[in-house]
């Protein structure tokens, strides 16, 4: 019966064996059909993930070619083209590769749009930096700020988002579908897993009866057994614990007794233990630091060159040996404070001789290298002063005169070297020392302190190597050293001293004769000074005459009937361009000259610094309008005085100001301002909003005929302007600088010293002029005003004429040289005389000064026309008597101003000059 029980049992245990082995093979069979499905859906997903992923790369390399293309406009260096040239080859490529990724017809249509504008946007970044290659750096910008790359970057965003979109909303779905798949699998999983478990738990559970009782009774004999060795366990473990708690005790007592600082770290450098020195230099607690990297409780550095020192401990659990750290370590504490170290780092072992961790001692060195470094400060510092002084000093022992230390101008002295004087008795060094002396007295040439003090020294004779002698001078000092005497000599060679008292008749004697050869260059010098003043004055008028006709016409022309043709204005108009140029040239190398040659004449005065702006305001208006620029005057005080000369700052300001105008944008702006600063000095910056300026620029930006590259430029210049800017500001004791900015713009400024107002107001007299011009415009038409010319050269003749013509009430005479403008002005006595000033035989200043000595011509305003243009030619003009002084080449503005001017003050004198026709 037992045996057909246990059959059955046996039958039973294959069967649910058999049958659990056919559900295992079915839930396998159901989970490869779901996986197979689900590497589908993955497949399908990770497609159109690299579709989302290429086209995000793509936009973005287009934005990395855009961004480099604006590089290379703004920079005009190639390496910013390098994004640019990779999408360039490259793109055609991704687009097909990125067709060929989508599944979706959708959004292949949005890559079908997309394909134009990407190869529109690649030729138009192409033909913008074609314009930037060949220099057109322009229009290179003016390409960009047309928008046309930005608009066909914004479609191309607009076609790749709905691409994008597409491709997302197909990846969400693939995603579902794939999250459906993985669920099923789970849930075959599940169930065959389930029913597979509870058919191993039946199939344990049978196998569990059977062997339960065999099992139970060997339980119990090895939990018997295990009891047992529990118990003796627990008794080495005792006597293990009491013998490890006295050996940390000792450890911590030792730890704590010891001066120098401990840490301990594992085989991973992190720190175990801390000593209390340990704490005290680190700033960390044991309870806070145990657990942490050893270099971040102990953070070390070089002295002297503040870099991170090498971890000793890290070669320690590396090598297993012994390392120490190199001198002038120092320790940076947790709170920042640091200390000098000196330390060692030993390895810790276990008992088969592995590395287990790493011991760290230490010790704060401050004190000591302190005390040491303050010894070696003190003896290289005498080293230093006994090497470095020019006289000899020698050290003698006091008992027998034996030379025990000598300094290096004591072997350069006397030609010994310190081993061969070493040793030596005094005398070798000075003969005449007598046989006392030589046993080792010196007392005799002593001094006290007194004594030194007031420069008390005595002369001996030395003698050198090579058998010469020189004379000394010696001052002998005493000393005691571990209580023997010794005398310190310094000896002084005075040689040069006596040579220099006999030269000293020759070279008075030398002097004098330089001085009398000085004073003939000198001469010499001034001669040649005024000789090439003279020849500039002369230039300047050789070079003014023709232009002041070439001018003059061209402006008569233009402005004459009938009106020139359109070919004709363009001509005439460059003409007139490269005339007034050609004259900017002169003017600018002549105050160029004149400036070197030290000979310019600056008339310092309080100047309002409101009236130069808006002088200078009506001054550039016409330029900037031409231009395109708005000029913005920023307010400011308007009781501002600068001491300067009123002639020189107009000049810096319209350079500056004509300079911001010509080198700026298109519609820019150019803003004024002034301030004042602590200094007492007054500041005018002049900012335009150009395209800046290079740092190698700004360095050679105050070099004569230097343009900075704008030599090809539209705008013509000579590279003098801002030379002469600059020394016209020093010379009036002022400051110029500059600031730029390359793509913003430039700001130059001018600091000129601050000057208090004059106490009492000078009124103007403008409304006094206004009225007396009123006065003379309504007799105008019934006056007839004479203007004699006074003038050999034919062609300025008939410049002024054809200028006269057009005024109605106005007529003109001639004379062709002073003589005979002088009896035209007795005779007629015209309203105003315009004089040359190089005329044949008498000059224009020599007949002006006769014509002032007259008693009938004296009242006649004498307006001189010359083309001696220099500063003290001008200054020279107006302090003969001249109303006014025009240079040549004629500017009809300021011709018919100076004309209208001196006809009003003839208006003022008509009544005299009746009377005197009425006498006549």
């Amino acid at each position: 019966m037992p045996k057909i029980i246990s059959m059955n049992a046996t039958y039973k245990t294959i069967a649910w064996f058999v049958s659990s082995v056919l559900l295992v093979a079915l839930g396998v069979a159901l989970s490869f059909l779901a996986l197979k499905q689900i590497e589908e859906a993955a497949a399908f997903k990770k497609l159109t993930y690299a579709a989302i992923k290429k086209a995000d790369a793509l936009m973005s390399n287009l934005r990395d070619a855009e961004t480099g293309q604006r590089g290379y406009l703004l920079t005009g260096d190639e390496a910013f083209l390098e994004p640019y040239w990779a999408v360039n080859n490259n793109i055609k490529p991704h687009l097909v590769e990125l067709h060929q990724l989508t599944l979706v017809s959708a959004a292949q249509k949005h890559l079908d749009v997309l394909a134009p504008l990407v190869d529109a946007k690649l030729m138009d970044m192409s033909h913008a930096i074609e314009l930037r290659r060949n220099h057109n750096n322009t229009d290179a910008l003016a390409l960009v700020a047309k928008g046309k790359g930005k608009h066909l970057m914004d479609s191309i965003r607009v076609e790749m988002l709905g691409f994008t979109q597409l491709e997302e909303r197909e990846l969400e779905q693939r995603e579902a579908i794939f999250q459906s798949k993985v669920r099923r699998l789970f849930m075959v999983i599940l169930s065959c897993s389930l029913l597979a478990l509870l058919f191993a738990m039946f199939f344990a559970y049978l196998i569990y009866r059977q062997s339960q009782l065999r099992l139970k009774n060997l339980v119990e004999q090895e939990t018997q057994h295990l009891l047992e060795a529990q118990e003796e366990i627990n008794k080495k473990l005792q006597q293990a614990n009491t013998t490890l708690r006295d050996s940390e005790e000792k450890l911590a007592v030792t730890l704590s007794s010891i001066g120098d600082a401990v840490i301990a770290t594992d085989d991973e450098a992190r720190v175990t233990l801390l000593n209390p020195v340990a704490e005290q230099l680190t700033g960390w607690t044991q309870a806070s630091a145990v657990g942490h990297p050893v270099a971040e409780i102990f953070s070390i550095i070089n002295k002297e060159t503040r870099l991170p020192a090498t971890m000793p401990v890290k070669e320690t659990l590396m090598h297993g040996t012994i390392q120490g750290l190199a001198n002038h370590t120092v320790l940076i504490a947790r709170d920042g404070s640091e200390c000098d170290i000196a330390d060692s780092c030993a390895p810790i072992r276990d008992r088969d001789g592995h590395v287990i961790g790493a011991v760290l001692v230490f010790r704060d060195v401050t004190g000591e290298y302190a005390v040491r470094q303050a010894l070696h400060d003190s003896v290289s510092l005498n080293h230093t002063i006994l090497n470095t002084a020019a006289d000899s000093i020698i050290t003698i022992h006091a008992g027998c005169g034996i030379i025990e230390k000598v300094n290096l101008a004591t072997e350069k002295m006397f030609g010994y070297s310190a081993a061969e004087l070493t040793g030596q008795n005094f005398s070798t060094l000075i003969p005449e020392l007598d046989r006392d002396l030589l046993s080792g007295s010196l007392e005799y040439y002593g001094a006290t302190k007194e004594e030194r003090a007031s420069g008390l020294v005595r002369e001996v004779v030395g003698c050198r190597k090579d058998g010469s002698n020189f004379p000394l001078e010696i001052t002998v000092s005493e000393m005691s050293l571990s209580g023997e005497r010794y005398f310190t000599g310094v000896l002084r060679d005075i040689s040069t001293i006596k040579q220099a008292s006999a030269e000293r008749v020759h070279l008075y004697q030398l002097l004098q004769a330089k001085n009398t050869e000085l004073e003939r260059s000198t001469s010499i010098a001034e001669n040649a000074n005024l000789a090439k003043s003279n020849f500039l004055s002369r230039m300047s008028h050789e070079l003014r005459t023709p232009l002041n006709a070439i001018l003059g016409f061209s402006q008569l022309l233009e402005s004459g009937t009938p009106s020139p043709t359109e070919t004709q204005a363009i001509r005439l108009q460059q003409i007139t361009k490269a005339g007034w140029y050609l004259l900017e040239l002169i003017n600018e190398i002549l105050d160029l000259a004149v400036i070197e040659s030290g000979k310019l004449s600056l008339s310092h005065e309080p100047i309002s610094v409101l009236d130069v702006i808006h002088e200078c305001q009506a001054m550039m208006e016409t330029q900037a309008q031409q231009h395109g620029i708005h000029i913005n005057y920023l307010p400011f005080d308007t009781t501002w005085f600068v001491n300067a000369d009123r002639t020189r700052v107009k000049q810096v300001l319209i350079n500056l100001l004509s300079n911001a105008v010509k080198y700026n944008r298109e519609q820019g702006t150019v803003e004024v301002a002034c301030t004042a600063n602590t200094l007492e000095r007054i500041r005018i910056s002049v900012k335009d909003s150009g395209m800046g300026l290079l740092p190698e620029q700004l360095m050679q930006l105050f070099q004569p005929f230097n343009r900075l590259g704008q030599e090809n430029g539209v705008e013509q210049g000579t590279g003098i302007g801002l030379v002469v800017t600059r020394q016209l500001v020093e010379l009036m004791g002022g400051t110029i600088g500059v600031a730029s900015t390359v793509g913003v713009g430039s700001e130059f400024w001018v600091e000129l010293i601050r000057d208090k107002a004059p106490l009492v107001a000078i009124s103007r007299i403008a409304d006094a002029d206004a009225d007396a011009d009123a006065d003379a415009d309504a007799d105008a038409d019934a006056a007839k005003f004479t203007l004699l010319y006074v003038e050999d050269n034919p062609a300025n003749l008939m410049l002024v004429e054809q200028i006269v013509e057009n005024i109605a009430h106005l007529r003109m005479l001639s004379a062709r040289d002073g003589k005979l403008g002088i009896a035209m002005a007795r005779a007629k006595l015209p309203d105003v005389i315009l004089m040359d000033i190089n005329l044949p035989g008498l000059s224009g200043i020599q007949a002006m000064q006769i014509l002032r000595e007259d008693s009938r011509t004296k009242h006649i305003p004498v307006v001189a026309l010359s083309a001696n243009a220099m500063p003290r030619d001008i200054e020279m003009g107006l302090g003969a008597g001249f109303f006014r002084y025009l240079t040549k080449p004629i500017k009809l503005d300021e011709f018919m101003l100076a004309l209208d001017e001196a006809l009003k003050i003839s208006a003022i004198n008509l009544t005299d000059k009746e009377e005197i026709e009425r006498i006549k």
